[in-house]
Parts: structure tokens; sequence; C-alpha cells
């Protein structure tokens, strides 16, 4: 039995975009998301995350072999994807080694999918960085778009949850406000508008973890 009055332990899986490239530690998304909990009184441990800027499936399946994990996990999120795209690999190897990795995200949330928040790819072809290097924001949305597809379809395939945040990433598009200097990631006050839609996903599943 899981004792209920014990603190949900929350582990995320992913890339720039968990890691929070260029943001303070407290305004990444995860770090949102569990302090938006705790105020409403939910009892929640830091976020235990596992992500680096570049990395792409095969780098954190290894990053996540290099450190120690502790299941059950009370949620497991996973984006990871916008570098296999970025450089340019093949999209039939990342369904297969996204699969792995999401089996291993469901594995560490106790072997319930349902605890499980896959988070899309965002589009970052909209970007000043991209307009700047001359890359065709067209052609990087197609490929997202198949990119996502497959990671949507395994992981509705798989039981697990999946939150779109790429037309939010979409829609902020080049706003200097809504990126970091770099003018590629996210900035503090975009992660605060991709978590209107997973605060009330990681919400339910941490309040149904228990049953």
């Amino acid at each position: 039995m899981i004792d209920a009055s014990e603190a949900c332990r929350y582990l995320a899986l992913g890339d720039s975009y968990t890691i929070g490239e260029g943001v303070c530690a407290h305004d990444r998304w995860p770090q949102q998301v569990v302090n938006a909990l705790r105020r409403e009184g939910l009892r929640m441990d830091d976020p235990q995350i596992i992500a680096v800027t570049g990395w792409t499936t095969d780098e954190l399946a290894a990053g996540m072999r290099a450190v120690s994990l502790q299941p059950p996990y009370d949620l497991v999120s996973l984006g990871i994807g916008v570098n296999n795209q970025y450089r340019g690999r093949d999209v039939g190897n990342y369904r297969e080694e996204f699969a792995e990795l999401l089996a291993r995200a469901v594995h560490l949330a106790g072997d319930r999918p349902r605890q499980v928040m896959v988070t899309s790819i965002p589009d970052w072809g909209v970007t000043r960085f991209a307009r700047e290097q001359g890359r065709d924001a067209a052609a990087i949305a197609r490929e997202i778009d198949i990119y996502n597809a497959v990671g949507r379809d395994e992981t509705l395939r798989a039981g697990a949850h999946w939150a779109d945040v790429t037309a939010l990433s979409r829609a902020c598009g080049d706003d200097a406000e809504m990126l970091t200097d770099d003018g590629l990631h996210p900035s503090a006050a975009q992660y605060t508008l991709w978590n209107q839609r997973l605060l009330p996903l990681a919400r339910t599943l941490l309040r149904q973890r228990r049953g």
C-alpha cells in the first residue's frame, strides 16, 4: 500500500525544454508545476530532472542508465525528439528509440502508464534563431509534425497521456518575451503558458495516483 501522507515523487525526462535552457531553475516548467501544486496543498518533492540540452533519444537513454533512479515515481514526464529532428535522423529510428524510452518511463512510474505524461516537440522553426540561420520554417514544421505523430501514436498505444505544447510554441513565434536571449529556447513566460495545459493534467494524474 502507498502511504497517502508521503510527498509525491516526480521524474522529468527530456532535453533542453525539460532542463529549461536559459532560464532559472525555478522557471523550468517541471519546477513551475511542482510549485503550483504545492500552493494548492499537494505535498511534492522537488522534481528529479534527467535532461541535458542537445540530447537525442539515445543520449537520454544513456543518461538514464548513468544515474540512480528509484521507482515507483508518482508522475513521470517525457519530452524528447527535437534534436533527432534537428540532426536529420531517421524517423523510423526515432519511433523505435522513443518506444523504448516510453516503456522505461512506464516502468519507472510503477508500471502504471496512466502516470506518464508525454509532451510534444515544440516547433523551433518559428523562432528568431531559425530565421537568423536561414532555416526553412515550413520544412521544420512538417518534420516536427511527423515526429509528433509518431510520438502521439506510441504514447496512446502505451496507454499514457499526450500533452500538445507545439501549437503554443507556434503561437509564441519569435516574440522576444517568449524566448530566452539565444532566440531559440522558451522563456519563463512561455513555460508559464505551457503550464496552463500541463498543470491540469499533472494535477489529475497525481491526485489519482493512490487509486
